[in-house]
């Protein structure tokens, strides 16, 4: 078994960034090279706008390389409880946004030919207890009927020719949804944004900014750039020289394995359907076949705020055990990859995107930035170049925790909450 993301280790390394000094001014200076800075940074370049991006790892190193690789629309959560917390009108937007952010980067993959094996698949919400299952159909008859026609209540025995599990009461087909080859994305999204002349230094870090007159200094080891408008593009990985935005993203790690390539024999018995796949539990599970029919399953596992091997290895070990208990027929299936990443998580569970702090910025995906991650850096290239807003998040309310300083010492405790949830719902 590899302790490393199957993403990164199935993908070409990215070979387009810069070497030597960091200096010069920019219109526009991106901190992160992950699928919102470098959609912006791709959106930017082709518009002549002169770009640079700085990322502290590589291409990819951070959440756009280390998750599942699901590309679902529609609102993460309940539908009905969004509209509660934010308001009909702005609920209706975010779900759209969501359903937008896939079709611009379907668009995005035909435009710049990226090779990342992206396919409309539809996602299946699967009840894990009777009571889920009516709770998803109450939020399904306000999505259909309200925002999103295309989609699909299924029974219990409309399953078995989805998932082969006896474990899941029903469950929510959304048909958008889509899914793809992960770091095959971020590199091509890269590579497009290289070639339209953006700058992209990776093993960069941003250790310190300065504001002065009009414009904004980024120190790195490497050098000192300016730029008139700055995009924080960072997410849970998003250092100390943004104390804003640390004191309100809370980073969670999430953890995923994947199997040896499954046989036609075993996908029939497992996935039949070849969706993406989420369970309904509080700490639940989602998974998919990769473009090699493996099967990647992940989920929260542990409540922790670190990833390495032995904190990965530890995640791993429970995974595996969900694994077979949804799935028995696999449960001496070789495991080839086991990895973690952090995921930026807010109090809320919705996203943030907008100016604060002197900067841009797009963050707080918890969990699901796969497909708005690439949407929220297209609005910030537009509202950094005066084409109106769309940002359907803009200027939603985002306070500070208590007590919280950007070390979530909390998140035992809120693992613990959820547990004590999935026991008694």
């Amino acid at each position: 078994m590899q302790f490393k993301p199957y993403w990164h280790d199935t993908t070409p390394p990215f070979t387009g960034g810069q070497t030597g000094s960091v200096e010069g001014h920019y219109d526009v200076a991106i901190i992160g090279a992950g699928f919102t800075g470098l959609s912006a940074a791709l959106r930017l370049a082709r518009e002549g706008v002169k770009v640079i991006v700085l990322e502290g790892g590589t291409v990819g190193s951070g959440a756009s390389g280390r998750n599942g690789g699901h590309l679902n629309n529609g609102v993460a959560h309940s539908f009905v409880a969004a509209k509660s917390h934010l308001g009909a009108e702005r609920a209706k937007m975010l779900y759209r946004a969501y359903d937008a952010s896939i079709d611009s980067i379907e668009r995005i993959i035909a435009e710049e030919n990226i090779d990342c094996a992206f396919r409309r698949a539809g996602k299946l919400k699967l009840a894990s207890k009777p009571a889920h299952y009516e709770s998803i159909a109450k939020n399904f008859e306000v999505v259909n009927r309200e925002v999103d026609p295309d989609t699909a209540l299924l029974r219990r025995e409309e399953l078995k020719n989805e998932v082969g599990s006896n474990s899941f009461h029903g469950a929510m087909l959304s048909k958008k949804s889509a899914m793809m080859h992960m770091g095959r994305y971020v590199t091509g999204l890269a590579a497009a944004a290289v070639r339209h002349g953006a700058l992209i230094f990776e093993n960069t870090l941003v250790t310190e900014r300065r504001q002065l007159a009009g414009k904004t200094e980024l120190v790195t080891p490497r050098g000192i750039v300016s730029a008139k408008d700055v995009i924080l593009a960072t997410g849970a990985y998003t250092t100390e020289s943004f104390p804003y935005f640390r004191r309100r993203i809370i980073p969670v790690g999430s953890f995923i394995i994947a199997t040896r390539p499954l046989t036609e024999a075993e996908i029939a018995a497992t996935m039949p359907g070849n969706r993406t796949y989420v369970t309904s539990m509080n700490i639940g599970n989602y998974f998919r076949l990769a473009p090699d029919n493996r099967m990647i399953f992940g989920g929260r596992a542990r409540f922790s705020a670190t990833s390495d091997q032995r904190s990965d290895s530890r995640s791993g070990e429970i995974l595996r055990a969900g694994l077979t208990q949804l799935f028995p027929h696999l449960a001496n299936v070789e495991i080839d990859y086991c990895w973690g990443g952090l995921v930026d998580m807010t109090q809320d569970r919705f996203p943030r995107a907008g100016y604060a702090d002197g900067v841009w910025f797009a963050m707080g995906y918890s969990g699901h930035g796969a497909q708005m991650s690439t949407q929220m850096g297209i609005f910030l290239a537009d509202e950094i170049m005066g084409r109106g807003r769309k940002n359907p998040i803009d200027g939603l309310e985002w306070p500070t925790i208590a007590g919280y300083s950007g070390k979530p010492w909390f998140l035992p405790i809120v693992g613990m909450y959820y547990k004590f949830l999935d026991k008694i719902q």
